[in-house]
């Protein structure tokens, strides 16, 4: 037996699944987005806070599973002293951690905002990532529906700074305290009816996926589907039904805010809930947001197992093309609530809080779909190649790059083998650098460098077939003074420009 080591394997390069690694125009992207929501929301007098990935797992409240291990929906880990800690979820559950534990020198209201990277332990699928950032704004400490009003015209400046016009978007507004007002008036109130009002949130949840129909039977017996699952329905009679379904199906509020009043009359949340939507309908409207930006609307019904009063959700309602090739409408790109009983379960006291989260690569998707990112320009570096490796050559190379970047010019010394210098011009190539920088040890002692505009060059070798064309057009190489170094990469950038302004001009 040989008592030859084996040799190693070598290890596997693996994304793990549900999880992406993002591009540079993907960041650049996001940058570019993330900068223009921070804007508006800090022109709402809104400062940043930041919170930690991990939190304890139980500060994570509604998220965690009923098993001795809490990894369903959340990644979770046991530290050193045996304490669960889990990847954050939401922002949301965070900020109330931190609100409590630092209540006595929080300001309030305290009016914040943060983005992150957020985590699930679900099931990764087409556009279903297990990592994905969102953006937050919340307002704790104000329990009058105002601070609910000022979060949806939020939504809808955001939206149009970002270059959503009107008409492609509609921030629409419903109140938990409403349906529960309804599911009181139809017999469902009560403590001893917590688990039935509970499976008739979850049937009206799936509203967009099932259709009045599909929900109906959700609603009542129950519905099987095209697998033959059968998923066990609310029990309601026909009556309670046709009300939740009027609830949900009312599309303007205008003409059904009297039915709804009567349907609701006699249950204090009902009426309170019904009162409130009237009321940031009246302060939207008085800030010039009628209802082609913010809409009253009860068929919104996102997270009502979450929120405690006013719902809303940014919809976009123009079309794009699925992975199907259908044309569908883009939907919804974030949301939120008033959400009093999260920091609440720290505190042993009210604490109202209301605030909405913008997904951030579902809007980057909108928005590319409507040519709004990525416009900015990036151009790739200039290039200063090496021809000596000596120190005084060296030395003059990395000057030179020094004083592009102080000029304000993105540059680049090359970092690699020097020695083979067309492998210099191939990397400027692949990169898409718009300018090279050469010298050699003749023009170091003359004090000078060759400027070679690749971009012309390239250009040129493609178009010109003669030596005499190639004399008579925009020169795409030439030598000046170390001096006028700086003044020339601006000048010939400038022109790059200029031809990139007109060739957009005639597509």
């Amino acid at each position: 037996m040989s008592d030859k080591q084996k040799k190693p394997q070598k290890l596997k390069a693996r994304l793990p699944r549900g999880f992406v690694d993002r591009s540079a125009s993907d960041i650049r992207a996001v940058n570019e987005m993330t900068s223009k929501i921070r804007a508006v929301y800090e022109h709402y007098g809104f400062d940043p806070v930041e919170t930690p990935l991990f939190e304890y797992t139980d500060a994570l409240g509604k998220f965690l599973p009923d098993s001795d291990r809490p990894n369903e929906g959340v990644f979770s880990l046991q530290d050193d002293d045996e304490q669960w800690m889990s990847l954050r979820y939401d922002l949301t559950a965070p900020l109330a951690r931190h609100v409590a534990e630092n209540f006595n020198e929080i300001q309030l209201p305290y009016r914040t905002y943060r983005a992150g990277y957020v985590f699930r332990n679900e099931k990764p699928g087409p556009g279903r990532f297990r990592q994905f950032m969102q953006f937050d704004a919340d307002t704790v400490g104000a329990p009058g529906v105002q601070a609910d009003a000022e979060m949806c015209m939020m939504m809808a400046d955001t939206l149009e700074a970002l270059g959503i016009k009107r008409g492609d978007y509609v921030i629409r507004v419903n109140n938990r305290k409403v349906l529960d007002g309804v599911l009181e008036a139809i017999g469902l109130g009560g403590d001893d009816k917590v688990a039935q009002r509970l499976n008739v949130l979850r049937a009206i949840d799936k509203l967009d996926k099932f259709g009045p129909g599909g929900v109906a039977l959700l609603l009542g017996p129950g519905r099987k589907d095209e697998s033959g699952d059968f998923t066990k329905g609310a029990g309601l009679n026909a009556d309670q039904i046709e009300k939740v379904l009027f609830f949900v199906g009312i599309k303007d509020y205008a003409e059904s805010a009297v039915q709804l009043a009567e349907l609701v009359a006699g249950t204090s949340n009902g009426v309170e809930g019904v009162d409130e939507l009237n009321f940031i309908g009246s302060l939207v409207i008085s800030a010039g947001y009628h209802a082609d930006r913010i809409k009253i609307d009860p068929s919104v019904v996102r997270g009502l197992e979450y929120y405690t009063g006013p719902v809303y959700e940014a919809e976009l309602s123009f079309d794009v093309t699925n992975e199907k090739g259908e044309k569908v409408v883009f939907g919804s790109v974030g949301g939120g609530g008033r959400y009093d009983g999260l920091v609440s379960r720290f505190m042993g006291q009210p604490v109202p809080a209301t605030g909405f989260s913008i997904g951030v690569s579902r809007l980057m998707t909108a928005l590319k779909n409507l040519g709004k990112l990525g416009t900015e320009e990036v151009i790739e570096p200039v290039l200063v190649t090496v021809m000596d490796g000596d120190v005084d050559a060296m030395g003059r190379y990395q000057r030179f790059t020094q004083q592009l970047r102080a000029a304000g010019i993105r540059a680049e010394m090359f970092q690699g083998n020097w020695k083979k210098f067309g492998n210099q011009l191939k990397y400027a190539d692949r990169r898409g650098c718009p300018i090279a920088i050469i010298q050699g040890g003749d023009e170091r002692a003359e004090g000078v460098v060759q400027i070679k505009d690749l971009i012309e060059g390239k250009r040129l070798s493609g178009e010109i077939e003669d030596n005499a064309s190639w004399r008579e057009a925009r020169v795409a190489q030439e030598t000046v003074p170390e001096a006028e170094l700086i003044a020339k990469v601006k000048a010939i950038l400038a022109a790059q420009a200029e031809d990139r302004k007109r060739a957009l001009g005639n597509v």
